[in-house]
């Protein structure tokens, strides 16, 4: 089943670590460590193999593919015998990836996106395109009483207002050119009542949002864990230092803003209440593309004993994101051909704020997630 993964945010840390990383799958120069599709009790014939993936993209900036990867070589990011090994291969990726449209309409751009990824499948000769945003976390969007309603929304993008954020933007034209839409950043996405029935309507499914690598994934095994043995969760506070892209671009308040929410959530959501303390993010330039995150936890215990618990992450966030982009794009598209249309809520294990998520409890995730991908199988065999 060949697939095109078209990427926006194609030339970004966490894109080009999938691209490097998916390439040298194919091509036999590495393992499939951290490829959640990979562990056996996913694995099967429903997925598209790694040979089968097809990649292009969007961009703003214009540092060609290879450029980019040889950056993140010299960072420590990826091994630099991978890209000097995989050079002709990213030189043929780069030729795939387009500037990201900016003028016009907002119609007008939309149609230059789905342009874009209708030219892409019928280029490669495509069974089917995923697109998987993995751009710049956006502010949240001011309502709109087109958000809410597909015809007003149709209407809105023929005038010359901004009526839908980038993230948004981008579904639309996905839906609107048959493919499906994940979303790994925590930005609106397919997330507005306008583009669920626009999803349905071209029966296509799509995921999201906000992936899953490092503090909340944590959270996400803790937080059960004290429910479970029912201990009393007084207060939780984290601190996450970052550098490169991401953590410049939440540097800015609005930015910082959803995605500190999307990070929190968890908490309330599985121990039934919302501990004191919160989360907070600072950019460090310094520390380039990897990550800090130290959390402290205060709890009760029997006979009101106060105790705490501390943990600290320090992660390289592109090589713990670009085995996961893989995985939803195999997901998504093995969905797609099964006919799934709609949120796919069996991925929230990937996701911090899981679109229709029924628990944020890790685990429970997981059962959630095999259950799925077994019946994907099924369904091919």
């Amino acid at each position: 089943m060949r697939t095109g993964v078209w990427l926006v945010g194609a030339r970004g840390s966490v894109a080009t670590t999938s691209i490097v990383g998916a390439l040298a799958l194919r091509a036999g120069l590495t393992g499939p460590t951290g490829c959640v599709t990979e562990l056996p009790e996913l694995r099967g014939p429903a997925l598209p193999s790694f040979a089968d993936l097809v990649f292009g993209g969007h961009d703003v900036v214009d540092t060609p593919l290879p450029k980019r990867a040889e950056a993140l070589a010299a960072a420590g990011v990826l091994p630099g015998r991978l890209v000097d090994a995989l050079a002709g291969e990213l030189a043929e990726v780069e030729a795939a990836l387009r500037p990201a449209p900016t003028g016009g309409s907002p119609a007008d751009r939309v149609a230059a996106v789905a342009h874009d990824l209708s030219e892409f499948r019928r280029r490669h000769a495509l069974d089917r395109v995923v697109l998987v945003n993995v751009s710049a976390t956006e502010p949240a969007p001011e309502p709109h009483p087109a958000h809410h309603d597909l015809a007003a929304l149709r209407a809105a993008l023929a005038g010359p207002a901004e009526v839908l954020p980038p993230s948004s933007r981008y579904a639309y034209a996905a839906f609107t050119a048959g493919c499906p839409y994940v979303d790994f950043t925590p930005s609106t996405g397919a997330r507005l009542p306008a583009l669920a029935a626009l999803a349905q309507e071209r029966g296509l499914p799509y995921a999201g949002h906000d992936g899953k690598t490092g503090e909340t994934l944590v959270k996400s095994v803790l937080a059960p864990m004290f429910a479970l043995r029912h201990l009393a969760v007084r207060s939780w506070s984290g601190v996450n230092l970052l550098g490169g892209g991401d953590g410049a671009t939440l540097a800015e308040p609005a930015a910082n803003a959803a995605k500190v929410a999307s990070k929190q959530r968890v908490l309330g959501e599985t121990l039934g209440y919302v501990p004191q303390g919160d989360t907070r993010i600072d950019h460090v330039a310094e520390l380039g593309d990897f990550k800090t995150a130290w959390d402290l936890v205060t709890f009760v215990g029997f006979l009101g004993t106060g105790m705490r618990l501390e943990f600290t992450w320090h992660g390289c966030d592109s090589a713990l994101a670009a085995p996961l982009v893989l995985d939803l794009a195999r997901l998504t598209a093995a969905a797609h051909a099964a006919g799934r249309t709609g949120p796919l809520a069996e991925l929230a294990f990937f996701f911090k704020d899981g679109i229709d998520a029924p628990t944020h409890a890790l685990a429970e995730q997981w059962t959630l997630l095999r259950e799925f991908v077994a019946g994907l199988h099924a369904g091919a065999a």
